[in-house]
């Protein structure tokens, strides 16, 4: 079976025990080793987002985040994690855009920095739902950072592009990633990370008491203990961004010490054809997915051998651009957004009727309850470069240049268990080009912080305590109210344009989810982005060849100024499933050819 034309389609994985999917085969193959050995979703989970911190290192890492949505075999009402660490106390936007002269958060650096999530979404998230100890859940992971990783082709072309900037000023970096200095190219360790890993898991045990507790003394280890004090004290230290000067960093061991992984209610939106969709709130782009959708819900979606009309293209591409528009003017942290209106059908209703024949070449925020939408001034001028965390096709993988300023791609894990345990994971930053590593830990902090605003006033304008508008954005679609599939995929800010491509071709093209994932994409590149330094392209999309030239053509003929991707180009999307029976579903990516699903 093949789908657009090109290479054949992998078949859906199917199986009546367990079924995951991951951007990475050793995650998913870690993942489906724990549901074997009797672990629960939960425990396959987080297990397989610790192994992704060592074999994609480029993508994510232990000073990273993680956002996630998921239901419980006893539950089936969706909720969400937030992994999301906060901004410093320190962290002012007069204190960089004022006492620094910066006009945005350097991407890359000390400065962008916050609160490491990570650790705590996982240890909450296995204390709560999982069933396994830490130290069993952690062994793989630990395994393959003290014994050695395989490299996938795109660590030592990422390690390549910043080996100077390392040798020059990340001397840190330089001796974690260029042993001997020169880069690696098959296989590689991570002994100074196995040894905090390990450290943590002694902690844990010297606790003694029972799982739970034994979990939260490993959480405290890390954010009251041996490790805040070792970040603490490297920002201390100026060091190299994107800006081209030496910045120390704001975060601290208090600003660890005071925050932790919360639970929260999903946004829960019907979408219509029986489907609704849960996804995080507005601290992240969740919500654009479930806008776009509202705005689609009367048009005439059509798919013909699994490939998107060019009529389906046009209107999802100006249906995302009003979303992504609303994005800019009303999501974040900062501020209190008019969520519930933004996703109402009745908003939608108004807010279709600016989709015509041709591509606007406008940004055009909406104004949810009569409200008028505020833009940071910084975004209203395009023209800037995107930089996307991926290349400038969107091809999924880490723009780096020679300097060290990068934007850092992002992981995804999905997993369910006979049971009817359901998650969906989207673990991100901290990746091995976004600071410098912190050899006492080896392990770098995240970035996240470069998506704030320095100007006052707007949801996400950089306020001290309050978390990054992130792009992660992981996904759960229930079917008459029955959880259904649980899917997501790196890419910045073309996650839900992705994942809107892989929800139409599946909920609507009728496709299983392995054809849905191959289907031909697209994406919008016409709002600001949320990495620096944040530029945009009026009326630009990037479109995979497989939709076929007559399609591309139409798209330019209404305006639209479009680069073809290539065939397969766009997307690392996965997805794992449940319905008819006892059956449950995986699917993963076939671009990258790292990715894997898997069932039993």
């Amino acid at each position: 079976m093949t789908t657009g034309g090109g290479a054949p389609t992998k078949h859906e994985r199917r199986g009546v025990h367990g079924a995951a999917s991951s951007t990475h085969y050793l995650g998913t193959a870690t993942a489906m080793s724990v549901l074997a050995r009797g672990g629960n979703a939960f425990d396959a989970a987080v297990a397989a987002g610790f192994v992704l911190q060592v074999v994609e290192p480029h993508l994510c890492g232990p000073g990273g985040e993680v956002p996630a949505v998921f239901v419980t075999a006893g539950d089936p009402s969706p909720r969400v994690l937030c992994g999301q660490g906060v901004a410093p106390a320190a962290a002012t936007a007069s204190r960089i855009r004022d006492d620094l002269g910066l006009p945005i958060v350097p991407g890359t650096g000390l400065l962008a920095a916050t609160v490491p999530g990570a650790w705590d979404g996982w240890l909450t998230l296995l204390r709560d739902h999982g069933t396994w100890e830490l130290v069993d859940v952690l062994e793989p992971a630990l395994g393959y950072a003290a014994g050695g990783f395989p490299l996938v082709p795109r660590i030592p072309v990422t390690i390549a592009a910043v080996a100077d900037h390392f040798r020059d000023h990340w001397t840190t970096s330089a001796r974690t990633w260029l042993p001997d200095g020169a880069v690696p190219t098959t296989t590689h360790r991570l002994p100074a990370l196995a040894a905090t890993w390990q450290r943590l898991l002694d902690e844990a045990a010297k606790a003694g008491g029972d799982r739970e507790h034994r979990i939260d003394a490993a959480r405290g280890a890390w954010y009251r203990g041996f490790v805040a004090e070792a970040v603490d004290r490297f920002c201390r230290t100026p060091a190299r961004d994107e800006s081209g000067r030496d910045h120390a960093g704001l975060l601290t061991a208090d600003d660890l010490a005071g925050w932790s992984a919360t639970y929260e209610e999903p946004l829960l939106v019907d979408v219509g054809g029986g489907w609704s969709l849960a996804k995080p709130g507005a601290w992240s782009q969740g919500p654009v997915l479930a806008q776009a959708l509202q705005l689609l819900r009367d048009a005439d979606i059509g798919y013909a051998d699994g490939v998107a009309t060019a009529d389906t293209v046009h209107v999802a591409v100006e249906a995302a651009k009003l979303a992504f528009a609303d994005r800019e003017a009303w999501y974040g942290d900062s501020a209190p957004v008019p969520l519930a209106a933004l996703v109402s059908a009745e908003y939608a209703a108004a807010r279709r009727a600016l989709i015509g024949e041709r591509a606007s070449l406008e940004l055009r925020p909406g104004s949810p309850d009569g409200r008028t939408p505020r833009l940071a001034d910084y975004a209203t001028h395009p023209g800037r470069a995107r930089g996307d965390g991926v290349t400038s096709l969107g091809l999924g993988e880490p723009t780096v240049d020679r300097t060290g300023a990068v934007r850092g791609d992002t992981v995804h894990v999905d997993v369910v268990d006979a049971a009817g345990n359901m998650v969906s994971a989207t673990p991100s930053g901290g990746w091995l080009q976004s600071s410098p590593t912190i050899p006492e830990l080896g392990f770098c902090l995240g970035t996240r912080a470069q998506m704030f605003w320095l100007e006052e006033g707007l949801p996400s304008s950089l306020v001290p305590g309050k978390r990054p508008r992130t792009t992660l954005s992981p996904s759960l679609g229930l079917r008459d109210g029955e959880p259904r599939i649980a899917f997501g995929t790196p890419g910045g800010d073309q996650q839900d344009q992705w994942q809107l491509c892989f929800w139409l071709a599946h909920t609507v093209g009728g496709l299983d989810l392995q054809a849905a994932i191959d289907a031909p994409a697209w994406h919008s590149v016409a709002f600001p982005s949320s990495f620096a330094p944040r530029g945009w392209e009026p009326g630009g999309v990037v479109a995979e060849s497989r939709l076929g030239e007559p399609t591309l053509d139409a798209l330019r003929r209404r305006g639209h100024s479009v680069v073809d991707a290539g065939p397969w180009a766009l997307g690392r999307l996965c997805a794992v499933g449940r319905g008819d029976g006892p059956l449950l579903r995986a699917a993963a990516d076939t671009r990258s050819g790292v990715g894997a699903a898997a069932a039993r």
